[in-house]
């Protein structure tokens, strides 16, 4: 995890413009570096780091010598890094990963370079030489990226938005921020004078299509065809595969634990791969919730299962009610849904980097857009609009769970690590045939349980364990956030307000108290910018006004757990 940050052609003085990147400081506190680019006295680049990887020469902008003309800055990890370089037989100067981007695209061009990238990325590479500036994203956009383009070619790049926000321009109205779209690349000509104009947008990955570096690792075991068993072994040596390669750090691993199933997985697995490899400690996993929650107690049963070195952070309402306002200055979004999850990630994210000294945490984000996993998806009308709906969610995830858990990691200084969204592993199951992704016997992410049922990797109760929107699992069975937060909105928010929210906030107006409220705030901290919310995150296929999975008439909650 880093914060990126690049200028071209700006026409206001550097060491002016330079404040802005100091407001992604959090997401790399470990080291600030800010460079020119020699020739462009208007272009620069700005780097947080957050070292994880080559403690020597992990500053950036990267630059080696074989390639004096090339300058990359970016945020992320390169997974297959070493297999490319042996397998290209490429000459390395330093032991960082993404040194692989420097060779990939001498040697391929910038399309196939972004196709080759097992990890999550987001870069900005500059070539003097052949004057072109390129932007990319991995295929769900785990690592953020905005970018602002003005009408005379000034280009501004950075991993949050909030970076970009004062950015001067000598145009006479503000400039829009965007995200970049996740799984594309950007080509720019770069002029003499610095600025840029843009002459190539391109998708080089879809997550329905098995990924091109896939041919580089040869997988053993795994099978053909769509037969249960043969499929259920897939999804095992799919998923372990995605744990392991995640593996690469020369910080402390650990990981959430809600006790939901996603996470449970992902702890139980990487646990199991941590004693293999022999890591120098043992894994600490960390759940957050009050006293009597059901997800402590259920990351309890986890923890003493696979035998984490196990922490828990006391949750109480009013923590979360005084923590709302930084964490969506931090999100830089308005999501009803987002937001409310966002306040226990943020506090757990505290509590790890105050009181801890894992680094690199692992998380279970992605499989419920992959699995199937929301509630509503008991509502499908056919698995083939669930498969649709499926595929959609995973689209997004860069406007709603992956923001989410990035921000509210990167607001510590921590990495996140998302192994369900590992790009073979995802599109191994989105190639099922969709009667098999389907909830079954009252039962969502049915073939996900089955594939590791009978293992005693995780506790049976667990596997087997109903979903609980994290934000309300999290809380007291006798009153949830859920409820605490409705309550304090209710005495902030009256209804002649909520009347005119929609003359208030004509885009995207909210229709409840609470997205009143969240609304107010995000308009305080970033006005004018509702696009980056394009809309709110909402179930499908029955009639909701609420996204919580709580208030929809198919919710049971575990009351025995």
């Amino acid at each position: 995890m880093c914060g990126i940050w690049a200028l071209f052609g700006s026409d206001e003085c550097l060491s002016v413009q330079c404040i802005n990147a100091m407001k992604i400081a959090h997401r790399g506190p470990d080291a600030f570096r800010f460079e020119n680019v020699n020739g462009f006295t208007n272009c620069c680049f700005g780097f947080h780091r957050l070292a994880i990887v080559d403690q020597l020469y992990g500053m950036q902008p990267l630059r080696v010598k074989k390639f004096p003309y090339l300058w990359l800055c970016y945020n992320g990890e390169i997974y297959n890094h070493i297999r490319l370089r042996d397998h290209f037989e490429f000459d390395y100067q330093t032991k960082v990963d993404g040194e692989i981007l420097l060779h990939l695209y001498d040697r391929f061009g910038i399309e196939k370079m972004s196709s080759m990238l097992d990890g999550v990325f987001a870069f900005i590479l500059l070539d003097t030489a052949n004057r072109k500036v390129f932007l990319g994203r991995d295929t769900y956009g785990v690592r953020p990226l905005f970018r602002l383009l003005t009408d005379d070619g000034f280009l501004a790049v950075c991993s949050e938005a909030k970076g970009l926000l004062d950015i001067k321009t000598s145009m006479s109205t503000p400039a829009k921020i965007t995200p970049f779209l996740p799984g594309h690349f950007e080509v720019f000509n770069l002029k003499l004078t610095g600025k840029v104009e843009s002459v190539q947008m391109d998708r080089f990955h879809c997550c329905t299509e098995e990924p091109k570096h896939a041919i580089y690792n040869n997988l053993e075991g795994l099978g053909t065809g769509f037969e249960l068993e043969t499929v259920k072994s897939n999804i095992r040596i799919l998923f372990e595969s995605a744990v392991k390669k995640r593996l690469m750090a020369n910080r402390r691993i650990g990981c959430l634990l809600s006790g939901g199933l996603d996470s449970s997985l992902v702890a139980a697995t990487l646990v199991k791969l941590a004693k293999e490899e022999q890591l120098p400690y043992p894994i600490q996993t960390f759940s957050i919730g009050a006293d009597d929650s059901p997800d402590v107690a259920a990351a309890r049963k986890v923890a003493a299962h696979i035998g984490s070195e196990h922490h828990e952070v006391n949750f109480t309402p009013e923590e979360g009610i005084r923590a709302l306002e930084e964490v969506i200055v931090h999100l830089e979004s308005f999501d009803i849904t987002t937001v409310r999850a966002s306040v226990g990630m943020y506090l757990i994210s505290k509590y790890i980097r105050e009181k801890s000294d894992s680094v690199v945490i692992f998380s279970g984000e992605g499989s419920d857009e992959l699995t199937q996993g929301y509630i509503y998806f008991h509502k499908a009308p056919s698995p083939k609009a669930a498969a649709e709906d499926s595929v959609r969610l995973m689209k997004e995830l860069y406007l709603f769970d992956v923001l989410r858990a990035d921000r509210t990691t990167a607001a510590h200084g921590l990495e996140l690590r998302v192994p369900f969204l590992d790009h073979r592993f995802t599109a191994y199951y989105l190639s099922l045939p969709e009667e098999m992704r389907v909830p079954k016997n009252g039962v969502e992410k049915h073939l996900l349980r089955e594939a590791f049922k009978g293992l005693n990797l995780i506790p049976d109760e667990i596997l087997w364990r109903r979903k609980e929107a994290f934000s309300d699992g999290m809380t007291s069975m006798k009153k949830s956030w859920y409820t605490s937060l409705q309550e304090h909105i209710e005495s902030e928010v009256n209804d002649s307000q909520l009347e005119k929210a929609s003359k208030q906030f004509p885009s995207n107006p909210p229709t409840t108290k609470e997205g009143f409220f969240i609304r107010q705030i995000f308009e305080k901290h970033y006005p004018g910018r509702c696009e980056w919310t394009p809309h709110y995150w909402m179930p499908r296929w029955i009639k909701a006004t609420d996204p919580s999975a709580r208030t929809l008439a198919i919710y049971k909650p575990d009351k025995d757990q």
